[in-house]
């Protein structure tokens, strides 16, 4: 398999005053095609450095990044926004979406500042295939506050999507969530995965990392552990699981 990221030596180190932060300390590692990788590690330990280095927010002080085959660790302030644009979709803890905007338009953002834009039909078109994706197509035209956090998690996922993006970057995208709801949206990450998209997601919950394949674990900036997820959960049976539990629950009250 191709390797949409491949680090070689990563080191980001912070000025502040007279105090040099070594936030991260030569990180070499690769994420193929396909892959759905958790990142993990407590605060401090460099995860959302790597995150932001990863998703091309920020520049290694040393060492190389390759995405997608492109050497991006330095390009200019302009050309990381063009790469983060074209090869990568970002969904946040915190949904980021326009209140006064439908999910089909919150969708199409992405779209705008492309170099090379498409007509309104073909935009809107795209915006909701990807909310079809998500399973979310019937709510195209909500704004929202019409929606619940899971479904508001699921336009920002379809958002993500909308640049047909080599990589997926979801940070902490569970956070704000339920438990049952966490579990959909898990669901959601899989099937994405299932079809062949990559996914890096930062969280600090050991549960929700057993949804994906792949677990980083950092500590002082640098990897302490890389392994395969050997039980992961399957997000539709965890579903069923918990139904199961909450009818069992209400027949015994």
């Amino acid at each position: 398999m191709n390797a949409v990221i491949k680090l070689q030596d990563i080191h980001k180190t912070y000025h502040t005053g007279e105090v040099d932060v070594h936030a991260v300390r030569g990180v070499s590692l690769e994420i193929a095609q396909g892959e759905f990788v958790a990142l993990m590690g407590a605060s401090g330990s460099g995860k959302s450095t790597m995150m932001n280095i990863i998703g091309c927010l920020d520049r290694p002080t040393m060492g190389k990044y390759w995405l997608d085959g492109i050497d991006v660790s330095q390009l200019n302030r302009d050309e990381l926004a063009d790469i983060r644009n074209q090869k990568i979709g970002f969904v946040f803890q915190g949904f980021n979406l326009l209140a006064r905007t439908s999910a089909v338009e919150n969708v199409e953002l992405p779209m705008l500042y492309t170099r090379k834009r498409m007509n309104g039909e073909s935009q809107r078109e795209r915006a909701l295939k990807a909310l079809e994706i998500v399973g979310l197509s019937d709510r195209a035209d909500h704004t929202p506050n019409q929606l619940s956090g899971g479904q508001q998690q699921r336009v920002a996922i379809a958002r993500g999507l909308a640049n047909h993006p080599s990589l997926l970057l979801a940070d902490e995208p569970t956070g704000n969530l339920d438990s049952r709801t966490s579990i959909e949206i898990m669901g959601v990450f899989q099937k994405l995965n299932d079809q062949g998209i990559t996914i890096i997601m930062v969280t600090h919950e050991l549960d929700i990392a057993q949804y994906t394949k792949r677990m980083i674990v950092m500590r002082d900036g640098k990897v302490v552990s890389d392994t395969p997820v050997n039980n992961r959960f399957n997000a539709e049976n965890e579903l069923r699981r918990l139904e199961a539990e909450q009818k069992a629950a209400q027949l015994a009250g």
